[in-house]
């Protein structure tokens, strides 16, 4: 795990590149390389931040040359099957100096050319320079747990692992991005492809580009894409079979992300994801497992004593730390800095906190992020699903409507408090506005933007001035030939999941110089779980029923079986008590721009909010976020 960077110009940028390369350094403090050359009229400028987890001795140092001089490589990630690849380069009489996986990588691109991205099961960000063609190519993996963004002007090209980077260039022109606002205040994150910046972008994930260096000109291609999967038929086994193939591909991935020169503990939350990692890794175990997790003072989001429980069972040496919210301030000012464009989930804070926790231990963690896209885990699938049929029919829709504008969330709330545990739902006031705005929607795709959505897009519209363009929308388009399940399900993969989930925990663990490593993310399994029947996905008013299915078999039902709740945090009280103080700063009338805000509007939803309005907790959090980011990069 590191960090990368490159820069291709018109003319030789040695001693800025040096100061470049070091920016990223806190993914990677081992060891730092810079590699630089001249090919054609350009100067290829790459650089290494290197975080030491295969083959610990120098000669894993990167930028890595080949032995014949014509591929260089700087590298992100790991791939986990590169034994195996390397057994068959040997076969073929390549010979090795090293034992990573990334002199790998390079061999399997000099022999199979790009198609070598087939062989790799993994999570990795890459350039590799083909001097004898003169060109370069970028690549990301599929599921997109390793970043990878790039800026083009006419003057220069330049990629990194993290878009602070770019700052340390004369060369990139720091200008905002305003289309992209309306969707940040939306989701609380920037969809792929783009970013708050002008000119720059995110490689989207399972694509490669190839940069022409004669041309200063360049393709992206799509090598992965799980649209392939869900189009693929759907198995006709029957369901024992299906979950013995789940199982032992689950097992596989987790034993290969078990790879590593350097000691590797989990992520436990005591939810049906990280339980099930856990639990995997435990079967027939000698050594005790290293198991993390995050508790807060307040009941109502604190899991941490599930997770004890499940550590206790499953017999792992356990480490639990509790969250003290006067640790926030410091922390919440430093988000802009790790996450370099504005971000709203504020479920970053925690995952800093345990990664910091972790970190004081070992190098690499196992995170079980992606169980929600894979297994079928949202609540909002399942809702959407049962009421899909009411969006065509307006009568319906109009009845169920009018009796959901009578229920306020407050309501709600008390409803569901008084409910048997089985049927009880977590964060049910925000769940509540989603589902309300959702089912007025005009069809599947609407509803389920606004079921994914944390701030209502009309709401938006009134405290900025910015309007929405529609093509950032792309990643929700629905499939006519799919499932309402399936079709929520891969459009998640590709949006929420990538540019919010595997964005704040590869920012989170790396801030403190953590390799995470994402199990259910093994590309073999959400091909598999695409496959698998919408029936079986969700049974008996279960999602995750297949994973559930293998988990009871090492975990008591009585430990498990809760009202999902998610990572959240105690936002709102936090926001109201020790965060108040920046509140006031940032939302302050006169400090915001009013070429994008309606100060007058925000002051309202300020004022409302600390009336007690908790509908605004996402906005009041979006804007301090946005403004805040402003601040440490426009000054």
């Amino acid at each position: 795990m590191c960090a990368i960077v490159g820069l291709i110009s018109s003319k030789k940028e040695e001693k800025v590149f040096k100061i470049i390369s070091k920016i990223q350094s806190h993914r990677g403090e081992d060891d730092r390389g810079v590699w630089i050359e001249r090919l054609g009229s350009s100067y290829i400028h790459l650089g290494h931040n290197r975080l030491s987890i295969q083959d610990l001795s120098s000669l894993g140092h990167q930028p890595f040359v080949s032995s014949c001089g014509d591929y260089i490589i700087t590298y992100n990630g790991e791939v986990y099957n590169f034994k195996s690849i390397r057994i068959e380069l040997e076969a073929l009489d390549y010979r090795f100096v090293s034992n990573s996986d990334t002199e790998v990588i390079l061999y399997a691109y000099k022999e199979w050319g790009i198609e070598c991205l087939e062989r790799f099961i993994g999570m990795f960000a890459f350039a590799i320079v083909d001097r004898s063609k003169k060109k370069m190519f970028l690549v990301r993996d599929r599921a997109g747990v390793k970043p990878l963004y790039y800026y083009n002007d006419s003057e220069s090209f330049m990629f990194a692992s993290e878009l602070k980077a770019f700052h340390g260039y004369e060369g990139f022109k720091k200008e905002k991005n305003l289309d992209a606002l309306p969707y940040y205040f939306q989701f609380g994150y920037i969809p792929s492809p783009h970013t708050i910046f002008k000119n720059t972008y995110k490689l989207p994930a399972g694509s490669y580009m190839e940069y022409d260096i004669a041309n200063s000109s360049f393709t992206i291609e799509r090598y992965w894409s799980i649209d392939e999967a869900y189009k693929k038929e759907k198995f006709d086994t029957n369901e024992e079979d299906i979950t013995k193939q789940l199982e032992t591909l689950l097992k596989d991935a987790i034993d290969l992300r078990m790879v590593s020169d350097e000691r590797v503990g989990v992520f436990l939350s005591g939810g049906y994801d990280s339980s099930l990692v856990t639990a995997l890794l435990s079967v027939d175990r000698e050594e005790k497992l290293d198991t993390y997790t995050i508790g807060f003072e307040d009941s109502r989001y604190d899991e941490a004593k599930y997770a004890k429980e499940i550590a206790k069972h499953l017999n792992t040496n356990h480490h639990e730390y509790y969250v003290n919210p006067k640790d926030m301030l410091p922390l919440v000012e430093s988000l802009p800095f790790y996450y370099d464009e504005p971000f709203g989930d504020s479920s970053a804070l925690p995952t800093i906190l345990v990664s910091t926790k972790a970190r004081e231990n070992l190098k690499v963690i196992l995170s079980a992020d992606g169980g929600d896209e894979v297994f079928c885990g949202y609540s909002k699938y399942f809702f959407l699903d049962k009421f899909a049929p009411i969006l065509s029919r307006p009568f319906l829709k109009r009845i169920l409507g009018s009796g959901l504008d009578i229920m306020s969330p407050k309501t709600i709330a008390k409803i569901n408090s008084k409910l048997p545990k089985s049927l009880k739902q977590t964060n049910i006031e925000d769940k509540y506005l989603k589902f309300k705005r959702a089912i007025k929607s005009a069809n599947l795709e609407e509803a389920f933007i606004n079921a994914s959505s944390y701030v209502d897009r009309e709401r938006v519209g009134e405290f900025i001035k910015i309007a929405n363009q529609e093509s950032y929308y792309t990643n929700f388009q629905m499939d006519k030939n799919l499932s309402a399940i399936d079709n929520m399900m891969r459009a998640d993969y590709k949006s929420f999941m990538v540019d919010d989930v595997l964005t704040k925990v590869d920012r989170a663990t790396m801030s403190v110089g953590l390799e995470g490593r994402e199990p259910l993310l093994d590309h073999r399994i959400a091909e598999f779980m695409a496959r698998v029947p919408k029936e079986i996905k969700y049974k008996n008013n279960q999602g995750k029923y297949l994973a559930r299915k293998i988990l009871y078999k090492h975990i008591p039902k009585t430990l498990l079986d809760r009202p999902k709740a998610g990572f959240q945090i105690p936002l709102e009280s936090w926001l109201k008590g020790e965060l108040k103080p920046l509140v006031e700063k940032y939302l302050d009338i006169y400090r915001l721009d009013k070429e994008i805000f309606e100060p007058q509007k925000i002051e309202k939803i300020k004022r409302e909010f600390f009336a007690g309005d908790s509908s605004h907790t996402s906005t009041i959090w979006f804007i301090l976020s946005y403004q805040m980011w402003e601040e440490v990069w426009f000054g």
